[in-house]
């Protein structure tokens, strides 16, 4: 493998929302852009950014991301960004639409699933979801532990 191949494979790949699935069932997923300045951007790849708390709201026609942490760029100087800025998300006015019809109708949030770099671009991928109720999370833990049991059944199995 050559040098570059393994600097490659060492570089910063996604920033996932982890809570998402948990708490919430997607019902539809987009690909946004996200206008962000250059300091964002390459704290973005360092890996120093989180969107757990996150969320999308919609302000004058606008699609903005609220509460997506990104660090400060270490090597930064006084034009740093500050950590926990809106930001807009950039789609097309058709999903746009559809996403606010969604929004107005009520019972759907607006989250962030997880931010990457396609090419040199970084994008957002946002879910229209429904909050799981408590026996809904159960439901899926119970699930989740029927699937490990099996698999190590099947693992003893086939030995």
């Amino acid at each position: 493998m050559s040098a570059a191949k393994a600097k490659d494979a060492k570089r910063f790949t996604e920033v996932r929302n982890a809570k998402a699935l948990r708490d919430y069932s997607v019902e539809e997923r987009f690909e946004a852009g996200i206008a962000l300045k250059g300091t964002e951007v390459k704290s973005i790849r360092g890996g120093r950014a989180q969107i757990s708390d996150a969320f999308g709201r919609f302000e004058k026609g606008e699609l903005w991301m609220v509460n997506a942490h990104i660090d400060e760029y270490s090597f930064g100087n006084i034009n740093n960004h500050p950590s926990k800025r809106t930001r807009k998300l950039l789609l097309h006015k058709h999903q746009l639409r559809k996403i606010a019809q969604a929004m107005q109708v009520g019972g759907y949030a607006l989250v962030p699933l997880r931010m990457y770099f396609k090419d040199s671009l970084v994008k957002v991928e946002i879910a229209l979801c429904v909050g799981k109720k408590l026996f809904d999370k159960r439901d899926d833990m119970k699930k989740k532990t029927e699937d490990m049991e099996m698999k190590k059944a099947f693992k003893f199995v086939r030995r």
